[in-house]
C-alpha cells in the first residue's frame, strides 16, 4: 500500500468523504483541500456532519455561506447545520397538519421525524443545492464534502412514491423522513444531484478508515451500498497507521501487530479499489502546518508538536469498581450503547464475566455473531453467566414480513415498494433487534440482563408512540408485543436500568456519545456510566508517538468525566488482546 500523497490525489471535481465517527475524515478532508489550495487551484470545503470541528481545525468562525480561510488565498470552508436543518425540515412538514389532526398524532409525527435519517435527509438537501448551484461550479475548480449521504437516502430519494402524496393521503404507512410530497419543488435537483453523485467522470468517493477490524468493516459496509447503487469511483484510505522500524518499544509492537493483522483480514470488498495509508502522527490536524506535513510528509519543528500535560486530578473508576458498584446497587437490566467500533461487545463480556464471577445470575446477550462471542469468552465461562445471540439480519427479515403483510392488505405494487424501502431505515432495524432483545428479557426473569447494541432514544420514542397511538399512527406493524409493553417502563427506572455508555478517548467518539446521552434524555432514560475504552493515559509506553497520543487524550477524558458527572470508567489498552478469559481478566483485575 502506497501512503497518501499529492500523486495520488483524486482527479474529479466533487469529493466525498465517508467513514464512521473518529476515523479522522474531517482530518484528511482538511489537509487534502489545503493542499490542493496551494496547487493554485480554488477550493471550497463543505461540512455536513453536526459534530464538525472544521472551526477548531482552521481557528476561525464559520458559517453557512464560503468563508476564505486564513493564511490561504483560494482555499473556501463552510459549515452546513444539519440538526437545525432537520428542525426547519420538520415543520415544514407537519407545519400544515396543526390544527387538523389531534395532538397525540403530530406528536408522533414529529418523533418520526426527529431520527438520523432526517437529519441526513436534510442536509441532503443542503448539499443538493450547493452541487447544481451553477454560480458554485464557477467559482470553484474543487468541491470537497466532508460525510457522503448513506445508500439508504439516495435509494428513498430514487422511488417514485416518495414523490406522490402517498403518505400525506395514506394513513396505514409513514416514512423514517416523514411525508416528502412536500418536496416535489426539489425534485429535479435531487435527481441532478444523484447524477453528479454517480458520474465517475466527475465524483470520488474517499472511504476514510482506521487499522482496527470493526472500522474496517464498517467501510466495507458503506462501499458496498454505495457502490450498488453507482457510486462507483472509489477509494480506501486507512489511516492512522503506526511504523515502528526503528522501535524497540512492547507496546509500539503490539499496537502494530494489531493494525497489521485487522489489514491482512479487512473485508475482500475494500481490496478492488485503490488503497493508501497515512501515518499516526504524535500531534492533531489543528493547523495549516500540521496539514500540510502530515500529507505530503514533511517533518515539523518541534515547538509545532504540542505537549499537553496528563491531568492528575482526574481519577477514573475502574472496570473492577464499576462491576462492585452494581452489586451494591443490582439492576435488571445492563445495556452498553455507544457508536460502531468503540467497544461495546468487549464492555459488554468484561461487566457480564465479572458480575457472574462474583456469584451473580447473569445472561448476555448481543446482536454479535456467535461465533464472535465464543471467540472473546472463551469456552471455560462461569456457569452463574448464560448467553444468547440474536441474529440482526434474521429479526429484520422477519419483522420486515410481518410490516409488509400488514400493509399489503391496504397497498398497491407502488406503495408497497415505497414501504420496502423505508424498512431499509436504521430505525427498523433497531425496532426489529429491540423487540427481540425484549423477548430475551422476558424469558429471563431471575438473572441480570446484560445487553449489548442498544437502540437509540429516538427508537425507543417511535415504540413508545406506537404503543400509545397506534389506532392513530400505524407506523411498522402497529401493535407492540406484550415484552416490548413492559420492558420500556423499566428502561425509564433507573433503580432497575444502568445504561452505560461506551466511547473513546477521541473528540468524534466523545462528541457522537454526548448526542447519543442527549437522545436518551428525551426518551426518559438515564445514563448511569460512561466507559473510556482503549485508552493510553495509564500506558506505561515509552514510544514517542504513543507517548504523545497518551497526552492528547487528557482534554478529551476531562470532558467526559463532566459529561459523566464524574462517574466515568476507564478501560487502558492492553498489550494482551481482551479475548477469551486470560485476555478479558487483564482488563478486570484491580489495580
Amino acid at each position: 500500500m502506497e501512503r497518501f500523497t499529492k500523486q495520488y490525489f483524486p482527479k474529479t471535481k466533487y469529493l466525498f468523504f465517508t467513514g464512521k465517527g473518529g476515523v479522522g475524515k474531517t482530518s484528511v478532508a482538511s489537509s487534502l483541500a489545503y493542499s490542493e489550495a496551494n496547487n493554485n487551484k480554488r477550493v471550497l470545503l463543505i461540512s455536513t456532519d453536526p459534530a464538525s470541528n472544521l472551526q477548531d481545525i482552521f481557528h476561525q468562525p464559520l458559517t453557512n455561506e464560503p468563508t476564505l480561510i486564513n493564511g490561504t488565498t483560494s482555499l473556501y470552508a463552510l459549515n452546513l447545520d444539519p440538526v437545525q436543518a432537520a428542525d426547519d425540515y420538520k415543520e415544514q412538514m407537519v407545519s400544515p397538519y396543526r390544527g387538523k389532526l389531534p395532538d397525540v398524532v403530530i406528536q408522533s409525527m414529529e418523533e418520526q421525524m426527529s431520527g438520523a435519517c432526517t437529519v441526513e435527509i436534510a442536509a441532503f438537501n443542503q448539499f443538493s443545492a450547493l452541487l447544481t448551484d451553477p454560480k458554485v461550479q464557477e467559482d470553484f475548480d474543487m468541491i470537497i464534502f466532508d460525510t457522503a449521504p448513506t445508500g439508504h437516502t439516495l435509494r428513498l430519494l430514487q422511488l417514485p412514491m416518495a414523490w406522490s402524496g402517498f403518505l400525506a393521503d395514506n394513513t396505514s404507512g409513514a416514512s423514517c423522513l416523514g411525508p416528502l410530497a412536500g418536496l416535489e419543488s426539489k425534485k429535479q435537483m435531487y435527481k441532478k444531484a444523484v447524477e453528479v453523485l454517480s458520474d465517475v467522470e466527475q465524483t470520488t468517493l474517499l472511504l476514510v478508515t482506521r487499522p482496527d477490524t470493526n472500522p474496517l468493516k464498517e467501510a466495507a459496509r458503506a462501499s458496498k451500498e454505495l457502490f450498488d447503487i453507482g457510486i462507483r469511483n472509489q477509494q480506501l484510505i486507512i489511516n492512522g497507521l503506526l511504523d515502528i522500524a526503528d522501535s524497540d518499544d512492547v507496546y509500539a509492537k503490539g499496537f502494530y501487530m494489531r493494525q497489521r493483522s485487522a489489514i491482512e483480514k479487512m473485508p475482500i470488498e475494500l481490496t478492488k479499489f485503490p488503497m493508501y495509508t497515512l501515518p499516526l502522527v504524535p500531534y492533531t490536524i489543528t493547523s495549516l502546518e500540521r496539514m500540510d506535513a502530515w500529507l505530503n510528509d514533511k517533518s515539523l519543528d518541534e515547538e509545532l508538536i504540542e505537549a499537553t500535560n496528563i491531568n492528575s486530578v482526574f481519577n477514573p473508576l475502574s472496570i473492577h469498581q464499576l462491576i462492585e458498584e452494581i452489586i451494591e446497587n443490582p439492576k435488571r437490566v445492563l445495556f452498553t450503547m455507544g457508536k460502531g467500533g468503540v467497544g461495546k461487545t468487549t464492555v459488554a463480556t468484561l461487566v457480564a464475566l465479572g458480575l457472574a464471577e462474583k456469584g451473580e445470575h447473569v445472561h448476555l446477550t448481543t446482536t454479535d455473531p456467535a461465533a464472535h462471542i465464543k471467540w472473546v469468552l472463551g469456552e471455560n465461562k462461569p456457569e452463574t453467566l448464560t448467553i444468547s445471540n440474536i441474529d440482526p439480519t434474521t429479526v429484520l427479515e422477519s419483522y420486515k414480513k410481518e410490516v409488509l403483510q400488514k400493509a399489503s392488505e391496504s397497498m398497491d405494487e407502488d406503495g408497497l415498494a415505497f414501504v420496502r424501502e423505508d424498512l431499509e431505515s436504521p430505525c427498523t432495524e433497531e425496532i426489529a433487534v429491540f423487540r427481540a432483545f425484549a423477548d430475551v428479557i422476558e424469558s429471563h426473569p431471575n438473572e441480570i440482563i446484560v445487553i449489548d447494541t442498544a437502540p437509540t432514544g429516538h427508537t425507543l420514542l417511535l415504540l413508545d408512540s406506537s404503543e400509545s397511538y397506534h389506532k392513530e399512527i400505524n407506523r411498522s406493524s402497529g401493535d407492540v408485543p406484550i415484552a416490548v409493553k413492559h420492558l420500556l417502563p423499566t428502561l425509564r427506572d433507573e433503580t432497575k436500568t444502568s445504561i452505560l455508555i461506551t466511547t473513546l478517548p477521541e473528540a468524534t467518539p466523545i462528541y457522537e456519545a454526548e448526542r447519543l446521552q442527549q437522545d436518551l434524555k428525551r426518551a426518559g432514560l438515564h445514563v448511569s456510566h460512561w466507559i473510556v475504552n482503549q485508552s493510553f493515559r495509564d500506558v506505561k509506553t515509552e514510544h514517542p508517538l504513543l507517548s504523545q497520543k497518551a497526552k492528547h487524550e487528557s482534554k478529551w477524558l476531562e470532558k467526559v468525566d463532566s459529561l459523566s458527572n464524574h462517574q466515568t470508567v476507564l478501560i487502558p489498552w492492553s498489550l494482551v488482546e481482551p479475548t477469551g478469559l486470560d485476555g478479558l481478566h487483564t482488563l478486570l483485575e484491580e489495580k
